[in-house]
């Protein structure tokens, strides 16, 4: 199945010295790590841009779009998967590593993706899904031809079941999107088999990575990437490869609700960080400063801080303050225990406020708070909107990275009325496990014209994976060019700004000034940024002149009047 690039001698596409130098000079970075304060653009590819009019997002779509993501002002993309795959968990069930999956196109178009970007002065930084593939893999295929004692078959949990019949489950764990983690096979012969491990859908068989087959491949897949000059990779589960011995019981059921609370046997063992140390020695091998970011639910921020200690990966997920409700007291504290728990180990903080697994931020803060980063109501889009704006300046003056999820520079709610019929999330159609909407935040994006697809296809009243809503035409890209109140052109700004100011981006500290209650401000060296989360505007001292503000602010008698719910930034 692997696709092979015709010239395959040439040297590895990189944006090395050039675009590396280039890049950092940008932000003043140089010689320190561009990942320390770079902003990176999560494209959804399949959402993205479709260039062949079949209603599905592609890369020649995404190439196509390149350029406005230069002059958004972003530093890198991170592309969620396109491998080749069934498609039953949209692409984080992977067939082939070393492919791409035809609806998304071809290496080569990957190739010239990779290319255009590095001339745009953008990076490129992949999917990568090692703690489980596709039950299509060539490997497992194999594994259950060829049987009980097949040596494929250590390449993933592969356990006897319990019961006279073997008829139970190896253990008592449960899948995150749903009911036992285990499903039986059947033998060559007809009979009932071995029973195998997939923490996700059944189709998402985990591989056993104390197995040297394992770690072996994902070193040559890593160097495959590598070679064709992607600037890093995102780690899909990266808490999750390694598995306690003798997979033990957990003991009772509701296990989703413990994760993130304690270290489970499936997730955040000790034993991954071995992995990521044999990682950063390749990353490390490779000139322009390649990088890894883990996507690692773990208990604390403290345990996080272990997977980008020196010799291991560069960048973690902040899932902590991604789940903080719009309160100064609450951001505060995750601002603060975030920043402490990077700091002994000299890591960027990272902060992020949507992605493709959870409702837009437009729609969390839309809704009443408490409610989870899973919501299926509209709320007040007037306020969520208001509040998103707030926070995005907010989070882009933090000291550290920031990720932007496609289409929240637009100010897209979440699409919290789907038909069912039209959801394709494999959770949606299980009976118990995590939220099965995710397609809400999957829909999409508007780029141009009055009738859907709205430039997303080639085609007007083309087709569309998901349905666009009808309000999505004043949403669009080409509306919201050139008007200065927009959501876009306030992203553009203060990615403009971020660029300019010496004293954003990078960094580990904030200094925090009095404020009164649902206020929120603090000084970076000659940059003040001051955050009103309460419902009330409130008059404050001007601390120098404003750069940038989410919402209109009124001088009143030598003061300042800051909007309810509003952000502004100021030059001291």
């Amino acid at each position: 199945m692997t696709q092979n690039l015709a010239d395959t001698s040439r040297p590895a596409a990189t944006p090395s010295a050039e675009t590396s130098t280039e890049s950092s000079a940008a932000n003043g970075a140089a010689g320190r790590g561009w990942w320390r304060d770079a902003v990176i653009y999560q494209v959804y590819p399949r959402s993205f841009a479709d260039s062949n009019g079949d209603g599905m997002g592609d890369l020649p779509g995404v190439r196509s779009r390149l350029p406005y993501l230069r002059d958004l002002g972003v530093d890198a993309v991170w592309l969620s998967p396109f491998y080749a795959s069934p498609q039953a968990d949209a692409g984080y069930d992977v067939a082939d590593y070393r492919a791409v999956d035809p609806m998304f196109g071809t290496l080569l178009d990957a190739d010239g993706l990779i290319r255009d970007a590095h001339e745009l002065g953008l990076r490129i930084i992949v999917d990568l899904v090692p703690n489980h593939s596709s039950d299509q893999h060539e490997w497992f295929q194999r594994a259950l031809r060829e049987g009980p004692g097949s040596p494929l078959r250590e390449r993933y949990h592969f356990r006897p079941g319990k019961g006279e019949d073997g008829e139970l489950p190896p253990n008592d764990w449960e899948s995150i999107f749903g009911g036992p983690a285990w499903t039986r096979t059947e033998d060559p012969d007809g009979t009932p088999g071995d029973w195998y491990l997939h923490l996700f859908a059944p189709e998402q068989p985990d591989f056993n990575w104390e197995n040297p087959a394992v770690a072996d491949e994902f070193r040559s897949i890593l160097r495959f990437w590598l070679d064709m000059g992607v600037d890093g990779f995102r780690i899909d589960v990266a808490h999750g490869m390694v598995k306690a011995p003798g997979l033990p019981d957990i003991g009772g059921h509701d296990q989703l609700k413990l994760l993130g609370n304690d270290v489970m046997p499936f997730f955040d063992q000790d034993g991954v960080h071995a992995i990521y140390r044999a990682w950063r020695e390749i990353l490390d091998e490779y000139p322009g400063q390649r990088i890894g970011v883990a996507e690692a639910w773990t208990p604390t921020v403290q345990r996080t801080a272990n997977y980008v200690r020196p010799d291991e990966l560069h960048q973690a997920f902040n899932f902590q303050y991604l789940g903080t409700s719009w309160d100064a007291a609450e951001l505060r504290e995750v601002i603060d225990l975030s920043l402490d728990s990077m700091r002994p180990v000299d890591a960027p903080t990272t902060w992020v406020l949507s992605n493709h697994d959870v409702t837009r931020h437009a729609t969390r803060f839309a809704n009443e708070p408490g409610l989870g980063t899973q919501i299926r109501t509209p709320g007040d889009r007037e306020l969520g909107l208001r509040r998103a704006r707030a926070a995005t300046l907010l989070m882009l003056a933090l000291p550290g990275s920031a990720y932007v999820y496609q289409g929240e520079e637009l100010g897209l709610p979440d699409v919290t009325d789907l038909p069912d019929e039209v959801r394709q999330d494999p959770s949606f159609f299980r009976a118990e496990g995590q939220d099965g909407f995710r397609d809400g935040c999957r829909v999409p994006i508007p780029w141009s014209g009055t009738e859907a697809p709205y430039g997303f296809g080639p085609t007007a009243g083309g087709p569309s994976w998901l349905p666009q809503p009808a309000e999505w035409a004043e949403l669009s890209v080409e509306v919201q060019t050139g008007d200065p109140t927009s959501t876009l052109e306030l992203y553009r700004s203060a990615l403009t700004i971020r660029r300019e100011q010496a004293d954003l981006g990078a960094g580990g500290s904030v200094e925090w000034l009095e404020t009164g209650e649902h206020l929120l401000s603090f000084r970076r060296g000659s940059f003040v940024c001051t955050v009103n989360t309460g419902a009330e505007p409130v008059r404050i001292a001007a601390p120098g002149r404003i750069l940038l503000s989410s919402a209109e602010a009124v001088a009143v008698d030598g003061e300042t009047v800051l909007p309810a719910d509003s952000t502004i930034w100021w030059a001291v």
